[in-house]
């Protein structure tokens, strides 16, 4: 199966030229960029506010989203981060209250990361705007509708998952 850099290449090599579906993507590109920047510009600020990085949002996010109590190995593969960068977000999180370093298991290497409660409470009040306009934005879309939007973000983030994020 070829990753989305795979198919891109492929598509530049071809010359896929301007055509609907170069505006179709073109149209979709600008609207995820801006997107994107909208929620980085929300994201930055609570990161300033709490005298915390990017990342360490990032490391939240990937926290509060894990299927299981997430640890600190796995939080440094989905950064993309070494084990000292991740230690030291991991630090970052712990003295400025956001998290805390859990052994709950039998074997005490094991280290589960959590999201202190009243900590998840005040993100979940500074991002409530964020949460709000895609309530608004929803209702702009049948239940079909949505599903479609659902289908496409996760095939998108699927396939930006294999794309190679070292310079090049």
């Amino acid at each position: 199966m070829a990753t989305a850099n795979q198919r891109g290449q492929r598509a530049h090599e071809r010359g896929a030229g301007p055509g609907p579906e170069a505006s179709d993507l073109h149209v979709l590109a600008v609207q995820l960029r801006r997107m994107n920047g909208e929620i980085n510009r929300v994201v930055h600020g609570f990161a300033g506010a709490h005298t915390l990085h990017a990342t360490d949002i990032q490391a939240l996010a990937a926290i509060l989203d894990a299927p299981e109590p997430m640890t600190p190995g796995r939080l440094r593969r989905h950064l993309g981060l070494t084990s000292g960068a991740v230690t030291a977000c991991v630090d970052r999180l712990e003295r400025a209250g956001h998290v805390r370093r859990v052994r709950e298991s039998a074997d005490r290497r094991v280290v589960h990361l959590h999201y202190v409660p009243e900590a998840r409470e005040a993100a979940r009040r500074y991002f409530r705007p964020l949460a709000e306009a895609a309530v608004a934005a929803r209702a702009h879309f049948d239940a079909d509708e949505l599903a479609v939007v659902g289908r496409f973000l996760a095939a998108l983030n699927e396939e930006l998952s294999h794309v190679a994020s070292d310079d090049r």
